[in-house]
């Protein structure tokens, strides 16, 4: 018979969970640095480059809502030791790569890999604290450590890729995912099913191809345009796949998604918010890691480095000063304040001349990057939770990592296809000559940047148009805006603010409640 006690270590426990979570969310970032030594020795297209990050976000985030289903109705240990052998499995593939095309298809399945573990993980550490100061006290190291892993991801893969090579940032993940297997094998207890039932997989499989087949569009519009036919037949084909998914969620008896849950105002108008304020961010990174590495000439471990001013600020704000702006002014402004900062520091990322310096020329727009994400990562979390009964806060957790996930590849893809179809006009009009390609790549990637501050700005205005209404709706919510700050007052970007309600709610509890909202007085704070 499958074990319910609780472990007689929690502290390793949580460790080992809190590790899976850091090998997961550090794939995210680890990759980018290596991207310029990737496409010099795969020969990879600038347009076919960008799809080494879109293949691990979509399907990490297109499989997310299921992983959490499965490891409800398999057992949380079971899935999450599956989940991690793929990923490593998968790490090993990538790593030993000799073309783009094994690179990507390897890419995708780590990021399933990673969507089996990562809620998992989430549930076991709710499974294994009591609910109280000692689950909560967990639930902050978990997300910290998460969010910590995007941060270090940049700086460990400048030293993997200048040292042992880029195949390295894959291989990394061998040896610790069959480290974090055998010990939570031999010290988290086993989990029996929390659930019985069907596990919605076309939902998850029409939902991820629909994505893919309109990023693939887009991206392909770059070289074709909209009108060919290979454009308008992916755009097609992704429309069907996601009307096919609208139908399938309204019919089966478990849904992924149940579509009762989009009724919810704050967690939907967070979630727009997330998919545009994560667009703009991890399409930033991408193309201001090309910028220094193709154009300044950036060595990776110097690219990684450079970083370190958009990382830390986000940490500093998202750990000491966000929490205390979101319950003195509320989610929706804090979000518009962080958003407006954050396209200001595109803006000025857009005027970096072809012979950019660090300090004049990039660090202010990096340092005004990582303030506002710090604000924002931080505020949309809070945001979603607005409103939200218990019941169905895990599925709230769940589509907020979603849309991070889905938005950022969503934006990179945008953004590059921009940023190629400029530098490819450039390169054509241009006569051509030393330094040529130099002054392309560059004007390429200031016209990224105020697309990506397009993207900022339309977050900032979706957060006053959508979010801030939807909190003064929900201003009778069980929980104060303060104290849902403070709960995610050690989350940083990129870190879920985790419930403790299971991961997954039935799709009756969430027609049970069609507005999610709780009544309780008005919170001191809230946005008027």
């Amino acid at each position: 018979m499958l074990s319910t006690r609780r472990p007689s270590r929690p502290g390793l426990v949580l460790g080992l969970v809190s590790g899976a979570q850091f090998m997961v969310i550090l794939d995210l970032a680890i990759v980018n640095v290596a991207l310029p030594s990737i496409q010099a020795d795969l020969g990879a297209s600038r347009s076919g480059l960008q799809w080494v990050v879109i293949a691990y976000g979509l399907t990490l985030g297109g499989f997310l809502l299921l992983g959490g289903r499965t490891a409800d109705l398999l057992g949380r240990r079971a899935v999450l030791v599956s989940g991690l052998g793929l990923f490593a499995a998968a790490s090993l593939g990538a790593g030993l790569s000799g073309s783009l095309g094994w690179l990507i298809a390897f890419r995708a399945l780590q990021g399933l890999g990673g969507a089996l573990a990562s809620p998992s993980a989430l549930s076991i550490v709710t499974s294994t604290f009591a609910q109280g100061a000692a689950r909560n006290k967990a639930l902050g190291i978990f997300g910290a450590v998460g969010g910590s892993a995007a941060s270090i991801g940049v700086i460990a893969g400048g030293a993997l890729t200048s040292g042992p090579g880029w195949s390295w940032v894959f291989l990394i993940n061998v040896p610790v995912g069959l480290a974090l297997v055998a010990g939570i094998l031999k010290y988290v207890p086993a989990h029996p099913a929390v659930e019985r039932g069907p596990i919605d997989v076309l939902g998850a499989v029409t939902v991820t191809g629909g994505l893919m087949a309109i990023v693939y569009a887009v991206n392909h519009s770059a070289e074709s345009g909209w009108t060919s036919g290979a454009t308008l037949g992916a755009l097609a084909a992704g429309v069907a796949l996601l009307g096919l998914f609208g139908l399938v969620e309204s019919r089966v008896r478990s849904p992924l998604m149940p579509l009762g849950i989009l009724r919810l105002r704050t967690l939907t108008a967070a979630n727009v918010v997330a998919v545009l304020l994560w667009g703009a961010f991890f399409a930033m990174i991408f193309q201001g890691t090309l910028f220094m590495g193709q154009v300044l000439g950036y060595s990776a471990i110097r690219t990684g480095v450079a970083w370190i001013a958009a990382t830390a600020s986000s940490l500093v704000i998202a750990g000491g000063v966000a929490p205390r702006v979101v319950s003195r002014l509320g989610a929706g402004t804090t979000l518009v304040i962080g958003q407006t900062v954050m396209a200001l520091g595109l803006l000025l990322l857009s005027q970096a001349p072809v012979d950019a310096t660090y300090w004049a020329d990039l660090f202010p727009g990096f340092l005004a990057m990582g303030v506002g994400m710090g604000f924002s990562g931080m505020a949309v979390q809070v945001g979603a939770f607005l409103g939200v009964r218990e019941s169905v806060s895990g599925l709230a957790g769940g589509l907020v990592e979603t849309a991070r996930e889905v938005g950022g590849a969503l934006g990179v893809a945008v953004v590059a296809t921009v940023a190629i179809a400029r530098t490819d006009a450039v390169l054509a009009a241009g006569p051509g000559g030393p330094g040529a390609e130099a002054v392309a790549l560059t004007e390429g990637f200031q016209r990224a940047m105020l697309v990506a501050a397009a993207i900022s700005v339309a977050a900032a205005v979706a957060a006053a148009v959508l979010l801030r209404p939807a909190e003064r709706a929900a201003a009778a919510d069980a929980v104060p805006v303060a104290d849902a700050a403070m709960a995610g007052a050690t989350a940083v970007p990129g870190a879920a603010v985790s419930s403790e309600a299971p991961l997954r709610p039935t799709g009756d509890e969430v027609g049970t409640a069609p507005a999610g909202i709780d009544a309780a007085p008005s919170p001191q704070g809230a946005t008027p």
